[in-house]
């Protein structure tokens, strides 16, 4: 009988390693661990947002559903305030193509959550509002809103310490220090425009600034406005500044906007005449918002000459910044800055490297980087050395001159 059992024994014992039981063990604690992690979190959100299904009622829902009457959207175009305490203000509603009523508000609503302009749903059978809602905004214009802080900081901005600092003397400081401008009695700047040739850092220095302010940070493409159907890039610039309304800081910027910012012409086709609304309705809205306000306006082109001169004027864009060309310390701090997170060599003369790149743009110096680090990988290395990056210059610097348009936007009216 003992034979038995040790053989049994040593038959469960088969296939177990030296620290099985610990590792089973560290295992069980790992799981006890997340499981007391996730109590602590508490409710589990998901991509759909509905709750698991194991918690759904589907029985209870219809029932709500069916004893519940549907809530109709109006607006609120009047309040009329009679100096009755106990029934409260009158409202005047307006339900679209239907008609206009005077309702009053229900138990369970605040007066204080309502204003004119307001939409709101509206009990037909009781004739009282119930709700407030939000206002009405496409959704082509709220992804126009970056969700993440960008991660560019002015360290990650190489050649630009004069436009960096006419930008924040516009954007940052009234947000973060209003006061300097109410002590002397002047309006900050409403809007900025940068110009200059591709690749020279403008949409890069407006991310820093962003990231800078935590304010949100809503990316408008110029081309994004164009549309097909007439007045519709004119409702997508309200409701971009019906957003950016109310949020407690936000920046607007409008990347290429000579998309849409040409200057006026009548070629007798009327072609233009849907770009032209778009534009009129953006000097409108430069027009109604107040320049203390939560809202900062930034614009990028590389072709200033052909803005219309409504949209260029001071009180709309009142400060116009240049981004040219990086001199010969900005073009080695650019290289610095691209080479940092790469495996380089010691002593890398990036004042030589630069030296070989007269009259070259941000993009083309980051150009060099990677065409070094191509190099290296090609060679079977893990680090870029000296050599790599002087073949790089001459592929991307010489060999790639007869593609460069810098010269071509450098040619400013």
């Amino acid at each position: 009988m003992r034979t038995i059992n040790a053989f049994y024994l040593g038959y469960n014992l088969i296939g177990e390693g030296p620290y099985s039981k610990e590792i089973r063990d560290a295992e069980n604690a790992i799981k006890d661990l997340q499981k007391s992690i996730n109590e602590k979190i508490g409710v589990k959100e998901v991509d759909t947002g509905l709750a698991p299904p194991n918690l759904w009622d589907l029985q209870a829902d219809k029932a709500t559903l069916n004893n519940s009457h549907p809530l109709q959207v109006a607006r609120i175009s009047k309040i009329i305030d009679d100096g009755d305490e106990e029934k409260g203000p009158k409202y005047v509603i307006k339900v679209k193509n239907i008609a206009k009523f005077v309702v009053l508000l229900s138990e369970n609503a605040s007066a204080t959550d309502f204003e004119e302009g307001m939409r709101v749903a509206v009990d037909r059978n009781k004739m009282q509002i119930q709700i407030p809602l939000p206002p009405k905004i496409d959704p082509s214009v709220t992804m126009m809103q970056v969700e993440e802080k960008p991660d560019i900081t002015y360290e990650n901005v190489g050649g630009c310490k004069e436009q960096i600092e006419k930008l924040r003397e516009v954007v940052e400081l009234p947000l973060l220090d209003p006061t300097r401008y109410t002590s002397l009695g002047i309006d900050p700047p409403k809007g900025v425009l940068m110009y200059g040739p591709p690749g020279t850092g403008k949409t890069l220095c407006a991310r820093a600034v962003a990231n800078r302010t935590d304010a949100t940070f809503i990316r408008v493409i110029g081309s994004e406005l164009v549309q097909k159907y007439v007045g519709e890039g004119a409702r997508m610039i309200r409701e971009l500044f019906q957003m950016a309304r109310t949020k407690k800081a936000c920046i607007i910027f409008f990347d290429e906007v000579d998309a849409f910012g040409g200057a006026r012409v009548d070629d007798g086709a009327g072609g233009d005449n849907e770009v032209q609304r778009t534009m009129l309705e953006l000097i409108t809205q430069l027009d109604g918002f107040d320049p203390r306000g939560n809202i900062k306006v930034l614009m990028a082109t590389n072709r200033p000459d052909t803005l219309d001169p409504a949209l260029m004027r001071p009180g709309r864009l009142d400060r116009k910044i240049e981004f040219s060309l990086p001199d010969l310390e900005g073009r080695s701090q650019i290289l610095k800055i691209h080479a940092r997170g790469m495996s380089v060599a010691r002593n890398i003369r990036y004042d030589l490297i630069a030296r070989l790149c007269p009259n070259s743009t941000g993009a083309e110096l980051r150009s060099v980087c990677t065409e070094a680090g191509m190099f290296a990988i090609r060679a079977r290395r893990k680090v870029a050395t000296e050599e790599d990056f002087l073949k790089a210059v001459k592929k991307v610097i010489k060999d790639y001159s007869k593609f460069s348009s810098t010269p071509k936007y450098m040619n400013y009216n």
